[in-house]
């Protein structure tokens, strides 16, 4: 069994590393949030296991109908999108806000990945969790344990 987190911290703004900091001296305009942390995507972990993958999405705020999920070609497409407005008016002043998220993350699914059936995808307490079969010819293959001399 292997479990994978995934960060994609830095994965857009690859510049923002502790060498490019130092060679410029601009630890005042590399500290804004924005370029540290990839806000746009949430945390995801991926563990398989012998009957298939469980794949975890932290997506707290959103709720089950705002996400999309499909499967096209092999490649798993998630996506989340959440839109807020509220507006208040008194007889001398107007108060509106809003608020929108959204994301969207793509896998390409292996070989072993039965998608045909029994995709199931819940979400609870801000986790969005599915859960992939694997085809019954993946289950079967054993690890060939190569001895090391």
């Amino acid at each position: 069994m292997s479990l994978i987190k995934f960060n994609n911290q830095n994965r857009l703004f690859p510049w923002t590393n502790n060498g490019l900091k130092t060679f410029f001296n601009a630890d005042d305009f590399f500290n804004n949030s924005f370029f540290e942390e990839d806000t746009l995507m949430p945390a995801m972990n991926v563990k398989e296991h012998d009957e298939g993958f469980d794949i975890e999405f932290a997506a707290p705020g959103f709720s089950k109908k705002d996400f999309e999920v499909t499967i096209d070609d092999d490649v798993l497409n998630v996506s989340g999108e959440k839109k807020e407005e509220s507006e208040e008016s008194e007889k001398d002043y107007t108060r509106k806000e809003f608020s929108y998220n959204s994301f969207k993350r793509s896998l390409k699914l292996p070989n072993s990945v039965n998608s045909d059936e029994n995709v199931k995808a819940t979400y609870k307490n801000g986790i969005l969790k599915l859960h992939l079969q694997k085809k019954e010819e993946a289950k079967e293959i054993a690890k060939k344990v190569i001895e090391v001399v």
